[in-house]
């Protein structure tokens, strides 16, 4: 469906806002706060809500029979069109809620999926929201199989008395089947790309949705990329030369903000979008400070990266839009429990010069300083340094220079041949000791 259809669909739609809150939930600020920009997102207009703490969701309807009662006279009420719960329904309360409320009944997942289908872009992302669609809503197929065509699957494949329901749920399987087979082919060459540039050292932004990574990454690197103050506004990565100072050209990377519950369907359909994450030397998570529930939305990240098995990476917390700080106890949160994060701001670029300076720090963690001294003649060597290291000085001596350089460990490891010797001034780690590349010239002794 295209977004003009799409917005004909939904503008119109009136939409009542539903939490259970359960007793290890998070609460920042307003309980519904999130649910109302994700549902805006949508472009649904918000008539109405309601709360209920329970110690478990009901199985039948998942709020108890005193709310349900609640919510149908509040439905009624507001003339609301659907009603969208912030958590994760089953089919079976679906359809019981549905016959209760008379209206549709959609649930967390759902919402963020169809915000995810407004904004995927790309052939990737648009194959990967399709993917997640399809597997969240195949046990949910006898509300949602009207637009599957029977013969999808051509002659011979519908048995004799063959319900039309089972017949969908095939098309569905083998759809299933085949956005697998070709998401993973996808991920296989995003792989190889992202594995060409291993040379180069790589940052990825990561953080809620809504943080602030597409303009801190406009800021840094010019790189014009989508900025809007609504969720989910980036699906796709995109990757920039920084010029980082006093250290040099880095690419960073921006791609899909987290955000708390998602989906694991998600994730799992993301995996080649997220391939540049997993693969950088660096990550800054970015999180916003003027955010009440910002803590919570720091700790939703960890456990998404957690998820995704690189929690373990070196993270710098960058604690974005500090400059819509009017409450200053939410810095003040942010800075006790995490006393190394930097406080910037991507509007104003207020804090830039630290941040950059941590994040140099950082990637100087794994690089040598070091001399090498080689002959003149040796531009081959010369090549390698400035390609894949920072030189910082050079001094000729008759026929030989000395580079005063800071180089990688997995690339210093690599220099050898008879007319070159290297001086380490300081190691922080050791080298590669993989393959040496011969630079070495002809000894012209």
């Amino acid at each position: 469906m295209q977004d003009h259809e799409r917005s004909q669909t939904i503008d119109q739609e009136n939409a009542l806002l539903v939490r259970v809150i359960m007793p290890n939930d998070a609460v920042g600020g307003e309980p519904l706060e999130e649910l109302a920009g994700l549902a805006e997102t949508v472009g649904v207009v918000i008539v109405g809500g309601i709360t209920q703490k329970r110690q478990k969701l009901d199985s039948g309807s998942c709020l108890g029979s005193g709310k349900l009662e609640e919510l149908q006279q509040l439905v009624a009420t507001c003339d609301a069109d659907v009603v969208i719960f912030d958590n994760d329904l089953t089919p079976s309360q679906t359809r019981n809620l549905e016959k209760t409320l008379k209206v549709k009944v959609i649930d967390r997942t759902e919402l963020i999926l169809d915000i995810f289908a407004s904004n995927a872009r790309t052939y990737e992302s648009r194959l990967a929201v399709e993917l997640a669609q399809l597997e969240y809503s195949l046990p949910r197929l006898k509300r949602l199989w009207t637009h599957l065509s029977r013969y999808s699957m051509g002659v011979g494949m519908r048995g004799p008395g063959e319900k039309q329901l089972e017949v969908d749920r095939r098309l569905v399987e083998k759809r299933i089947y085949d956005l697998r087979s070709e998401i993973k082919t996808i991920e296989h060459r995003k792989e190889r790309q992202v594995s060409a540039r291993q040379d180069q050292m790589t940052v990825s932004l990561v953080g809620y949705t809504n943080s602030g990574k597409s303009t801190l990454m406009n800021s840094l690197t010019a790189a014009g990329v989508t900025a809007e103050n609504k969720l989910f506004a980036t699906l796709d990565t995109r990757t920039r030369r920084w010029q980082l100072p006093s250290w040099g050209p880095v690419l960073l990377s921006d791609t899909v903000g987290f955000i708390r519950d998602l989906p694991h369907r998600l994730i799992t359909s993301f995996k080649a979008t997220l391939e540049e994450t997993r693969q950088a030397n660096l990550l800054l998570h970015v999180a916003d400070a003027s955010n009440p529930a910002v803590l919570e939305q720091i700790s939703a990240v960890s456990e998404v990266l957690h998820e995704l098995e690189i929690d373990s990476k070196d993270t710098i917390l960058v604690a974005n839009k500090i400059d819509r700080c009017t409450q200053k106890q939410h810095l003040d949160a942010i800075l006790r429990r995490y006393p190394n994060a930097v406080p910037i701001s991507a509007r104003t670029q207020e804090g830039f010069d630290r941040l950059a300076k941590t994040v140099s720090d950082a990637l100087s963690r794994t690089f040598h300083d070091v001399d090498v001294e080689t002959g003149v003649e040796n531009g081959k060597l010369m090549a390698y340094l400035a390609a894949h290291g920072e030189i910082l000085s050079k001094r000729f001596h008759e026929t030989r220079v000395t580079i005063h350089c800071r180089l990688p460990g997995k690339h210093l490891g690599r220099i050898s041949g008879p007319t070159v010797i290297v001086r380490q001034h300081q190691i922080q780690n050791p080298g590669d000791n993989g393959p040496h590349a011969d630079f070495s010239t002809e000894d012209t002794a």
